[in-house]
């Protein structure tokens, strides 16, 4: 077993390759940089991958949450259910809209949304929920929907559920929507980027409108076609949320590998959690066999009241020894902006506080080995 002084782990690192450099070659020698075929190859080839029909790329999941609730009209006045504890651009968008963000707690074994406490959250003014399938975990969404009058619409936040499915059925084809994420500590990359899928006509063809500034043809239509002079129309004020053919590209040699990544994911995170099982102050993240978990992070939960360390110090003594963790995410309720604009406080969701306060990623991705696994369990052991 190496040392501490020559071993570093990082909490995440993306796989790029021959593939990506070479997929970047086709946009470089043709000149079509900007949103094109690359793109729309790969919108075809995740929407296939994910049971959808359409799938529009994006920057970022921000921008694909933000464009599905621009599609279905939230707007000022509006109240948009989330869950609190998330990353901040699941309650940000809702702001955009000008509408408002209402937390709902989560459970301390899933670390999704509680479903329990959604009815007591819904009012005339609800016109959205946002579930989040944090770390690669689908959210309850059956259990969700039933609890939702029929006019409140759904949008899977499923940034971190690249290829997970619930009950054999894929994430992003779940609800009315769904935002992906690409970002480099995703299970694929395209440096940053997004993508919204979505199985209803109408919202696509809005989605597919907003996204290129509200334009009336698409850029593909309008360079390709035989007519040079002609202009897209605007009618309404959309945004430039386009992803390059650049990003495509890469995207495209990704998506190429999630199999092979989520396989080696779930290996090494059913392997974490028989060799730490025994560890007491150490709270494994639990769900149902019907969940396919594709694992963007191994988090767990350390109990404080058995631990020998507080977490942050636990944290501290891992990085000591060569190896880097985070915490889950944030309580987006306890955030400074949203404790000053809607008077939220942390009594009211004690879950995501305890989560915030005590949740801990271990390092897993597709460049680690089984040594580096080996060395994370002894220094925890050791802890």
């Amino acid at each position: 077993m190496s040392n501490t002084k020559d071993r570093t782990i990082q909490i995440s690192e993306p796989v790029t390759g021959k593939e990506e450099l070479d997929a970047l070659s086709v946009p470089l020698e043709t000149g079509w940089l900007t949103q094109g075929p690359k793109v729309k190859e790969f919108e075809y080839e995740f929407a296939n991958k994910h049971s959808t029909k359409y799938a529009f790329a994006t920057t970022s999941c921000t921008t694909s949450l933000h464009l599905a609730l621009s599609s279905i009209g939230i707007r000022p006045g509006d109240e948009v259910i989330v869950p609190a504890f998330t990353w901040v651009s699941t309650a940000n968008v809702v702001v955009y809209c000008g509408a408002k963000p209402v937390f709902v707690d989560v459970r301390a074994d899933t670390y999704n949304i509680d479903v329990e406490k959604i009815k007591d959250n819904i009012s005339f003014k609800t016109k959205a929920i946002i579930p989040v399938h944090l770390f690669g975990l689908c959210a309850d969404m059956d259990e969700i929907k039933s609890s939702l009058p029929r006019n409140v619409k759904v949008i899977e936040d499923a940034a971190c559920a690249v290829g997970a499915s619930y009950k054999s059925r894929m994430s992003g084809s779940l609800g009315d929507f769904g935002a992906f994420s690409f970002h480099p500590r995703k299970i694929i990359t395209t440096g940053e980027g997004g993508m919204l899928t979505t199985n209803d006509i109408n919202l696509a063809e809005k989605a597919e409108i907003l996204r290129n500034h509200g334009a009336s043809i698409s850029e593909e239509k309008r360079h390709l076609g035989a007519k040079p002079y002609l202009l897209p129309d605007f009618d309404v004020l959309g945004y430039n949320y386009r992803m390059t053919d650049l990003q495509g590209a890469v995207g495209l040699a990704q998506l190429n590998k999630l199999d092979n990544f989520l396989t080696e994911r779930k290996k090494w995170a059913r392997w974490y959690l028989d060799e730490i099982s025994d560890i007491p102050w150490i709270k494994l993240p639990h769900f149902s066999q019907e969940f396919d978990h594709s694992w963007q992070a191994f988090v767990v939960v350390i109990n404080e009241d058995n631990s020998p360390l507080s977490r942050n110090e636990i944290m501290e003594k891992l990085l000591e020894a060569g190896i880097s963790t985070r915490p889950g995410t944030h309580a987006v309720s306890n955030l400074g902006y949203y404790r000053e604009k809607f008077s939220t406080k942390k009594s009211d969701f004690p879950v995501a506080t305890m989560l915030e306060n005590c949740s801990l990623a271990l390092p897993l991705h597709n460049k680690m080995e089984a040594e580096d696994f080996e060395y994370i369990s002894k220094i925890i052991h050791s802890i």
